[in-house]
């Protein structure tokens, strides 16, 4: 059986306290489930938005062990095979060596840093919100290698060719999809 949503939830706030890494968990999960409904993977959107919540599962406590960390953390937990692989799979090439192959695991590569990036371009502006955010005004941040220097446009680019997308089509479905979870938590 799959994990819940509350179940998630429950193992996300065991380890992560700061509510900048709670927030970054919601949005991730919120372009996820986004992607796995524009993708035909309705079906399976409660499963994608978990991986999204939980991608960065050992990241506040064990930065230095990140991708590996998580994975000790779920098997502990009882975690389905599944999900543990999936989440792990957006470190691939830097942290592990276990490679994104399901289309979901190359929209967490390509998604997670760039939801860091169009989050912090958001904070940047007056009203603080993705929402009156044009995909112009996304591409000069992402242009600007001063801008949020630690979100990787390497990472962001790998993905975007792992999914076989132009970087632009990235860009403009992620924050249409960012558009669509800052809604829903409003």
């Amino acid at each position: 059986m799959s994990m819940t949503r509350e179940e998630a939830w429950q193992l996300l706030t065991k380890y992560n306290k700061d509510a900048f890494h709670l927030h970054h968990a919601k949005m991730v999960e919120g372009t996820m489930r986004y992607y796995a409904n524009l993708l035909g993977y309705g079906d399976e959107a409660d499963f994608w938005a978990i991986i999204g919540l939980l991608h960065d599962l050992d990241f506040e406590e064990f930065p230095e062990a990140h991708c590996v960390k998580s994975q000790e953390l779920m098997k502990e937990a009882g975690v389905e095979e599944r999900i543990i692989r999936a989440t792990a799979s957006h470190g691939y090439g830097r942290q592990v060596d276990i490679k994104p192959e399901h289309e979901m695991e190359k929209v967490l590569f390509a998604v997670d840093e760039l939801t860091g990036l169009i989050g912090a371009a958001a904070l940047m502006r007056p009203s603080k919100s993705v929402q009156d955010m044009e995909l112009k005004s996304l591409k000069k941040k992402y242009k600007d290698k001063k801008f949020a220097a630690g979100c990787s446009r390497e990472v962001i680019g790998e993905g975007a060719d792992m999914m076989g997308w132009e970087l632009d089509k990235l860009l403009e479905v992620t924050l249409e999809a960012m558009k669509s979870c800052e809604e829903s938590e409003n």
